[in-house]
C-alpha cells in the first residue's frame, strides 16, 4: 500500500486554500489542480509499504513528542517542469513544524525505512503540469494566502490508492499532538 504521513486541514482551510486556487485556475491554460480531499501538508512520503511495516510506522508516530502549533502560509511557488510546473502553497518558517518533521524521520530511518535525504521543505501542492498565461500576477495573491492560518493538532498516516479510477486518500492513524 502506497503511505505517507501528513498534516490534513479542517474543512475551513480547505475552503479557504480552495477559494485561492480557483483563483490560479482561472489563468491556467494546462494543469490539474488539487481537489479539497486531496489537500495536505506531507511531513514523510513512504512510499509501497507492505502491511507487516505498518506496525513500524504506528510505533514511530506514537513516539512523536510534540505540542500543537499553528503554521501560516506564505507565498505561492512552482517547481519548475518541462511538461508543467508543480504550483504550491509554502509555509511560513516554522521550528516547531522542522523540528516534528526531523523526529519523524529519524524515528523512521530508525526502524529501516529508506528515506528521501534531501532537505525538508514544506509546501501545500496545488497543481501539476500547470501553465499559466502570462497575465497572472501571483503578488496579487499574496494577502489572502498570508491570512490562512493552519491549527496542527496530529499528523496522520495516510493511505493513497487508485479506486475505479478516482484518487482517494484514507487516514489509517492519527496521532494527536
Amino acid at each position: 500500500m502506497r503511505l505517507f504521513i501528513a498534516v490534513n486541514f479542517n474543512e475551513q482551510v480547505k475552503r479557504d486554500i480552495k477559494n485561492i486556487v480557483e483563483r490560479v485556475k482561472r489563468y491556467a491554460k494546462q494543469g490539474r489542480f488539487v481537489n479539497e480531499e486531496h489537500m495536505h501538508l506531507t511531513l514523510e512520503f513512504l512510499g509501497e509499504i507492505t502491511e507487516e511495516r505498518v506496525k513500524d510506522i504506528l510505533s514511530a508516530m506514537k513516539l512523536v513528542n510534540a505540542a500543537p502549533f499553528t503554521l501560516a502560509l506564505s507565498d505561492l511557488g512552482y517547481f519548475k517542469r518541462r511538461e508543467g510546473n508543480i504550483y504550491w502553497f509554502g509555509i511560513t518558517e516554522n521550528k516547531d513544524l522542522m523540528v516534528m518533521q526531523r523526529e519523524v524521520h529519524k524515528l523512521l530511518k530508525e526502524r529501516g525505512f529508506n528515506l528521501e535525504e534531501r532537505e525538508y521543505r514544506p509546501h501545500i501542492t496545488i497543481g501539476r503540469k500547470v501553465k499559466l498565461t502570462n497575465t497572472f500576477n501571483s503578488d496579487e495573491l499574496k494577502e489572502s494566502i498570508g491570512k490562512i492560518q493552519i491549527r496542527v493538532n496530529s499528523i496522520d498516516l495516510v493511505k493513497s490508492e487508485r479506486i475505479n479510477g478516482k484518487l482517494i486518500y484514507t487516514t489509517i492513524f492519527s496521532k494527536a499532538l
